[in-house]
């Protein structure tokens, strides 16, 4: 039994213990040990064997003698019989992304609610969202984790599945058999949906890795398994394929295991101009069958003559072609952001308090931040009237000079009505910092009535930002029916910003959308859409997105530093 196990069961424990409402303290007991375990520099059977259990630091009495327990039987039994006491429909929740035990919990004692049915039907009429720490966007996760627990096959989007990456690699890299782990496939390559999870290891021993993942309770079945190969499923139904190669082929297949087959087929052909052969167990060159040593991706380039391909553009859609040109772009990074220009507070339908966000935000370093909270029409939201957002504005003012070493700026998020007009007069809208307009209702309306509904709100010069163009979700909701294309044309000529929404949600403009508003000289603003102040990390989704649509720094808005986006602004 490994480390990695016996922190596995000290973590369902944990879980179960919370959905139970067992003592706070007790529970962080063994989520403390869990860690502990999972990070000793050593086996714990070896600790066990020379009697030094109790020595561990966070390992007490109790918890020594279970870890005695599991080491001697395999078992443990108080595990077992929480097992029993704990509601089926309770455990399958936590199955649910964004749903941990505390969550659970609350939706448990407050609503009584005990199977996915009663789950789905509560979330379906929008009983959720007024729990505490919850909101419309916890309800969509919940309706999307439930159907995918139906459904368990297809694909998933990006925020979830890199999710799902990352917590298997915080398990598995700590196991002294795996020298390196690292994401590969379309979800390295930031794909705003994907067919699963694909991961890559480096490794001597791979049996050993094999074996403990076959005990994951992250996996509900093994599909496949071989010496060197993994594919399995997840309890959300999320695909998990996991390679494992010598260390010294490492690089060699993580590139090749990244790129889009098109790419990879493009760079063989390259190849074959310098008699070299890629393939993840090795790069020959085929003249005297030399194996050519790589210590990282970029000699696999530099061996083909060109610059290192960052893995967000190897879909063979120009990278190649500007790569031996010289003009591949220098893509922003998520350090280049300074500020988010679109999140919503507990005045209207988030979560966190105007005070969590900005701290949030300066944990971040940004240098600015705006509150956009929902427009009066919208009152499913709750949509602020004139008054209340005036004094949110003075709310606002007090807090970013007692703070400092922060600019806030008093926006809204205003709709778009369906005759075009905006919810709110011009002579109000002027006294807002920054404008954002966007479609919340009556999605299905022809293509020219929304065209032109989405067109008069960017000819209004107040009117800074048009955020989630197309309004779809990913996985959902379709986009709906516009011209995209004629609606860029007219925001080149107004020069209104059109927004990229990080919401791993949305990603909305999408890579194609962000290339060809870069193309017309279009302003773009990354921005959250945050509902609560944890929600600001999902920037790095929008990032990537923009990545993928080859985007620079001096493309974007909220890359700028202050008092430049200030002069955009007009301030």
């Amino acid at each position: 039994m490994t480390n990695l196990e016996i922190a596995w069961i000290f973590n369902e424990i944990a879980d179960l213990m919370e959905l139970k409402g067992d003592n706070i303290f007790k529970v962080r007991a063994y989520r403390k040990a869990a860690d502990i375990l999972h990070h000793l520099p050593e086996e714990i059977e070896n600790i066990y064997h020379r009697e030094e259990l109790n020595q561990i630091p966070g390992i007490g009495k109790i918890l020594a003698s279970k870890v005695e327990e599991i080491l001697q039987t395999g078992r443990c039994s108080y595990l077992e019989r929480l097992r029993e006491e704990i509601p089926q429909g309770l455990k399958e929740m936590l199955a649910i992304p964004g749903l941990g035990p505390k969550s659970v919990q609350t939706i448990y004692k407050r609503l009584n609610i005990t199977t996915l049915e009663e789950l789905e039907e509560a979330a379906r009429k929008k009983r959720i969202r007024k729990l505490p720490g919850m909101g419309s966007k916890t309800e969509l996760n919940i309706l999307r984790g439930i159907e995918m627990l139906r459904r368990n096959c297809g694909q998933v989007p990006m925020g979830l599945a890199m999710s799902l990456a990352e917590a298997l690699i915080a398990d598995l890299k700590g196991l002294p058999e795996v020298e390196r782990i690292e994401i590969t496939g379309d979800l390295r390559r930031g794909r705003e949906m994907v067919e699963g999870v694909d991961l890559l290891i480096g490794s001597q021993a791979p049996q050993g890795i094999i074996s403990v993942l076959n005990k994951s309770p992250k996996i509900k079945q093994v599909l496949s398994c071989d010496e060197h190969r993994i594919e399995a499923t997840t309890w959300l139904g999320i695909r998990v394929i996991i390679n494992i190669v010598e260390p010294e082929n490492f690089y060699l297949a993580w590139q090749q295991l990244t790129g889009s087959a098109k790419h990879n087929q493009r760079l063989q052909e390259r190849g074959d101009k310098f008699h070299l052969k890629l393939s993840p167990s090795g790069l020959i060159r085929s003249e005297g069958h030399e194996m050519l040593p790589v210590k990282g991706e970029e000699d696999i380039y530099r061996y083909l003559e060109l610059p290192y391909i960052p893995p967000v553009l190897r879909e063979d859609t120009g990278e190649i072609e500007a790569a031996i040109e010289g003009r591949l772009p220098e893509l922003i990074q998520l350090a280049d952001i300074k500020g988010d220009l679109h999140v919503h507070s507990n005045w209207s339908d988030g979560v966190s308090e105007i005070i969590q966000l900005v701290e949030a935000a300066r944990e971040r370093g940004y240098q600015y931040l705006a509150i956009t909270d929902h427009s009066k029409s919208l009152k499913i939201a709750g949509g602020l009237s004139e008054e209340k957002l005036r004094e949110q504005r003075e709310v606002l003012r007090s807090l970013e000079e007692s703070l400092g070493d922060i600019h806030l700026l008093a926006g809204v998020e205003v709709d778009i009505l369906p005759d075009g007009s905006l919810d709110y007069e011009d002579s109000f809208l002027e006294e807002m910092d920054l404008v954002i307009a966007s479609v919340h209702t009556h999605f299905r309306m022809e293509k020219d009535r929304m065209t032109a509904r989405i067109e008069s709100a960017l000819k209004n010069p107040l009117v800074d930002i048009l955020a989630h163009p197309t309004g779809r979700i990913l996985g959902r909701r379709d986009p709906y029916a516009v011209d995209l294309e004629y609606l860029m044309e007219v925001a080149a000529r107004t020069g209104t910003c059109m927004e990229i929404n990080a919401s791993p949600d949305r990603l909305d403009l999408n890579e194609k959308g962000i290339r060809k508003a870069k193309e017309y000289g279009i302003p773009l603003a990354i921005n959250t859409d945050a509902h609560d102040a944890l929600r600001l990390e999902d920037m790095r989704y929008g990032i990537i997105t923009a990545q993928r649509g080859w985007l620079e720094r001096k493309d974007v808005v909220n890359a700028w530093d202050f008092e430049e986006l200030k002069r955009w602004l007009g301030l």
